[in-house]
């Protein structure tokens, strides 16, 4: 028996056609945001979002990580807390390789 719990996902170019009005929360490293990440992402460390779970109050909230496998852990964990959560298949490779814009710095998000 399982206690999975089935997560949405979404393209980057479905993403992309949303806009800047959804909450996407961005779970890579520092050194990784800082290299590059979606203009209105919130940068929440895979590591923190236990302690963040209270961001992820998008109706949904999308995450993305480097390629889909880190927002995919951090989905099922506050899907499980029962937030609404939306993975980006292929993150930033998918986001970058789509030629969409990319923000690069520390700033951007909150903290």
């Amino acid at each position: 028996m399982s206690d999975h719990v089935s997560i949405a996902e979404t393209s980057v170019a479905d993403l992309a056609a949303l806009g800047p009005d959804i909450r996407l929360i961005d779970v890579r490293e520092d050194h990784e945001w800082a290299d590059g990440h979606v203009s209105f992402a919130e940068h929440v460390v895979l590591g923190t979002v236990p302690d963040n779970v209270d961001k992820f109050d998008g109706d949904p909230t999308y995450v993305i990580c480097k390629v889909g496998g880190r927002s995919m852990q951090a989905c099922e964990f506050v899907a499980a807390q029962g937030k609404q959560v939306v993975n980006v298949v292929g993150g930033m490779m998918a986001w970058e390789a789509a030629g969409l814009d990319v923000e690069t710095g520390a700033g951007g998000g909150g903290g």
